[in-house]
């Protein structure tokens, strides 16, 4: 299996969400009430600080109209580069490959 490279840096879900709320000129307080969640919850995921879940994209859907599976999408493609620069997994991953190729099924 080829490793996966991407051209680009990761775009956090929480980057695309940050644009979007200062836009349409919505404070975050607010938003966060709306949504049920905590003021730090929203901040730490504006800033990258945390992951989106499919719980809060789902919020994020019923409060800004962005489509959940899009914000998903956007957190597995930020969570998968990520780990391609992860040197103890990709370690790991080849030591897996050997031994998988070496045995006979």
């Amino acid at each position: 299996m080829t490793k996966i490279k991407f051209g680009f840096s990761p775009t956090h879900p929480g980057e695309v969400l940050k644009d979007e709320i200062e836009y349409r000129k919505i404070q975050q307080r607010m938003l966060a009430k709306q949504m049920g969640i905590s003021y730090k919850i929203l901040n730490d995921i504006l800033n990258e600080r945390r992951q989106i879940t499919i719980t809060t994209a789902m919020m994020f859907e019923a409060a800004l109209d962005i489509p959940a599976d899009s914000l998903m999408h956007l957190q597995l493609k930020y969570n998968m580069q990520l780990a391609q620069k992860d040197n103890t997994l990709l370690l790991k991953l080849a030591e897996i490959r050997k031994l998988a190729s070496a045995s006979i099924f």
